[in-house]
């Protein structure tokens, strides 16, 4: 097994943009539970690229607990309540990723569903990483 994540991509699939067809990795998990963005009293950011900030910000504080960091990322699930609001921002959530995440880009899977538990919540992220040991 790689000593940090490895990028799966066979040979001669289209390659994916913005995320990973899949990856490896062995050492210590962390997983993460669903991550919105609220701020540390509790308050959503105002609006959908906003809270997407907000959330990853929130998944580095939580990776870093457990001495990981974005580029340990091998996996993140995105729901979102609005596909159509995730789709007209793809600029601005791509510069707000990179910004929090960098260039590292884990194997990912986007899912729209009708509510969280949170209303005001327009997207929560799972993520889960692996640190090396």
């Amino acid at each position: 097994m790689p000593v940090s994540p490895q990028v799966l991509q066979p040979s001669g699939w289209p390659a994916p943009k913005g995320y990973a067809n899949g990856m490896a990795a062995d050492g210590l998990i962390v997983v993460t539970g669903g991550v919105i963005g609220w701020d540390t009293a509790g308050r959503l950011a105002d609006g959908f690229v906003a809270q997407v900030r907000q959330a990853l910000e929130n998944i580095v504080a939580i990776l870093a607990e457990a001495g990981a960091k974005p580029e340990h990322l091998v996996r993140l699930t995105w729901y979102v309540v609005d596909m159509e609001e995730y789709l007209a921002n793809l600029k601005a959530l791509g510069q707000v990723y990179r910004d929090v995440f960098g260039a590292h880009y884990p194997a990912m899977a986007l899912v729209q569903v009708v509510r969280l538990v949170e209303k005001a919540a327009r997207v929560e992220i799972e993520a889960t990483a692996v640190v090396p040991r």
